[in-house]
């Protein structure tokens, strides 16, 4: 890596000829008018703009696809160097300081607009005006009108009028011979006059030489720079921007084979992962997953670290994709059979991946369909989530589980390492106080799991149910009630309090004691003495504690419930249950 100053008109006419391009994964050119005038004024006044960053082109290993800079009318050239960050603001210095053509730039509002950048002769001179004020920029007619087009405030149409207003195009400033040329009709129109020949003197030398000699550092990256440590400058460097993504590079990779990854990904996308489990998976997470599968199968060293998502060839994706999209649909299936339904409710999304891939592996034979197999993959997926050993950085843990599972499976190997690391101590049942936790979606999973019945209608909570109902997540012990009661906020606002009930239900118990809601319920005819019991129950909520409004009870009771289901989920005795913090939190042992 080197940095050298570059003076933009020698930047402006290696960009014209096609020398600088663009590599393909980079968005379009996006900046605003007001933007664009703001950096020719820091230009004019010699003031910095930061610096920009190439990198050289000709490394087989890194093969980008390739794209002239907008307004470029260059063909067939390859670049020699390669913008990775500087697009916005070279294409701004391009566009309106070098190329004849309007700039397609926009207002503030986002309207597209075309325009042609000038700068007063005299406002530029005066020390008390602010440059950005000496800088115009004018439609593509160069007439500035008002009163719906009826008032001309600024005529620009013609060179002859460019001299009556003293506005000098911008898009010669970088043209020696051209601005030589206007300014000799300049001072002709003038006759010679003196006044006029000192005052563009001191503009030639305050604002053309200035930003003819105006220099931009450039950061010059190697054509043996590794792809992983480009695409980290660049997510480096375009923190407030928009950031490059593994996909886009491998994108512009493949492109260089004529593969349209992007394509590929949208029609993928369309036909596998438009659910509403499947819609969080990215199209990084794909690659990541296809990096995973294809290392795993190679039988050498598996890893999906970005470095090996960027190697990643064309072949392997080709070879493993389709039957990957299958594995993710399998994944699905094993989630809604444990009672995830959405991917709001997903304890992990990163979980997914893994899970896709091992669905893939065991998919030979139709082995992910075996019960003992699809039970152990059920104990590592809650061990994960128990676990909660997916919140992290996870390409690490991806391999170990991946691994690690299929050796479990295939040759009774160790015991894979997320059901080896997995703990759940039981006081985390009190801080579980959000459902943006991991822990917490998967209880009320279990609680969906062990058939829970809307304590209305009678209806399992099944897939279609919870579609159609409007589940969602409610106090047992409503708010207000514990509220008014004084009750610890601890523990009525924490997983333990709380199940999955429709939202008519939820209506109709309102704020109300427990004991009080389910006698209504009751009185309305709506379901019976037991029959409401039984519904209770399949809540793991103890009958006797709801139907006394005894609090505490129900707090003590429910979370026994609920580490049992942990416990069967997991295949893990939860320890601790009768530590001194559990009786100090919970007034008791947790032990039945």
């Amino acid at each position: 890596m080197q940095t050298n100053d570059r003076p933009i008109s020698e930047l402006m006419i290696s960009i014209n000829k096609g020398a600088i391009q663009l590599p393909d994964f980079q968005r379009g050119w996006v900046w605003e008018d007001g933007r664009i005038k703001a950096l020719i004024a820091s230009i004019t006044n010699n003031y910095p703009v930061g610096a920009a960053m190439f990198l050289e082109y000709g490394n087989d290993n890194i093969r980008f696809k390739y794209r002239v800079i907008e307004g470029v009318t260059a063909t067939d050239v390859i670049p020699t160097e390669l913008i990775l960050d500087g697009q916005q603001r070279l294409t701004s210095i391009y566009s309106s300081l070098y190329s004849r053509n309007a700039v397609h730039t926009r207002t503030d509002k986002g309207k597209k607009i075309f325009r042609y950048y000038y700068i007063d002769i005299k406002k530029a001179c005066d020390p008390n005006c602010d440059r950005v004020d000496a800088i115009f920029s004018v439609p593509e007619t160069r007439i500035i009108t008002s009163n719906f087009g009826r008032d001309i405030e600024l005529d620009l149409s013609d060179r002859t009028k460019e001299f009556e207003n003293k506005m000098f195009p911008l898009n010669l400033i970088l043209d020696f011979p051209e601005e030589q040329n206007w300014q000799n009709e300049y001072y002709a129109f003038y006759n010679y006059n003196q006044e006029i020949i000192k005052e563009f003197t001191e503009f030639n030398k305050k604002i053309i030489m200035q930003t003819l000699q105006y220099k931009i550092p450039v950061i010059s990256l190697g054509k043996d720079t590794p792809k992983e440590a480009v695409c980290q400058v660049f997510e480096n460097v375009n923190t407030g921007g928009v950031s490059l993504t593994v996909f886009e590079l491998v994108t512009a990779i493949f492109a260089m084979d004529d593969f349209e990854l992007r394509k590929d990904w949208e029609e993928r996308k369309a036909k596998y992962f438009d659910g509403d489990l499947l819609s969080c998976i990215t199209a990084t997470d794909f690659l990541t997953a296809c990096t995973l599968l294809s290392t795993y199968k190679k039988g050498g060293t598996v890893s999906c670290k970005k470095k090996d998502v960027l190697n990643l060839s064309l072949k392997d994706y080709n070879n493993f994709a389709d039957a990957l999209s299958e594995g993710f649909v399998e994944a699905e299936k094993i989630l809604q059979e444990e009672r995830v339904f959405s991917n709001k409710d997903l304890p992990y999304s990163t979980q997914l991946i893994p899970l896709a891939a091992l669905c893939t592996l065991l998919s030979n034979g139709n082995r992910i369909k075996v019960t003992n197999i699809k039970n152990k993959i059920r104990q590592w997926y809650w061990c994960g989530v128990f676990g909660e050993l997916y919140g992290g950085a996870n390409e690490t843990r991806y391999v170990n589980d991946v691994v690690g599972v299929m050796n479990w499976i295939e040759n009774n190997g160790n015991i894979p390492k997320t059901i080896q690391e997995s703990y759940f101590n039981p006081t985390r049942l009190l801080t579980l106080q959000s459902r943006q936790s991991a822990a917490y979606k998967g209880i009320m999973a279990l609680i969906l799991k062990n058939h829970c019945k809307d304590f209305i209608s009678g209806r399992e909570m099944d897939f279609t149910v919870y579609k159609s109902e409007n589940i969602d997540i409610h106090h047992i012990f409503p708010k207000s009630y514990c509220e008014k009661n004084n009750l610890p906020k601890e523990k009525w606002n924490s997983v333990v309090n709380k199940t999955p009930i429709s939202y008519s239900t939820n209506r109709e118990i309102g704020g109300v004691a427990p004991s009080e809601y389910l006698k209504k319920i009751e009185e309305k005819g709506q379901v019976d003495y037991n029959s409401l019991n039984d519904y209770l129950q399949t809540h793991l909520i103890d009958v006797s504690a709801a139907r006394s409004n005894d609090f505490e009870k129900h707090i003590v009771l429910r979370s026994k419930l609920l580490l049992d289901a942990i416990e069967k989920a997991t295949g893990k005795i939860i320890s601790g249950k009768d530590s001194d913090e559990v009786i100090s939190k919970f007034g008791e042992s947790l032990i039945f």
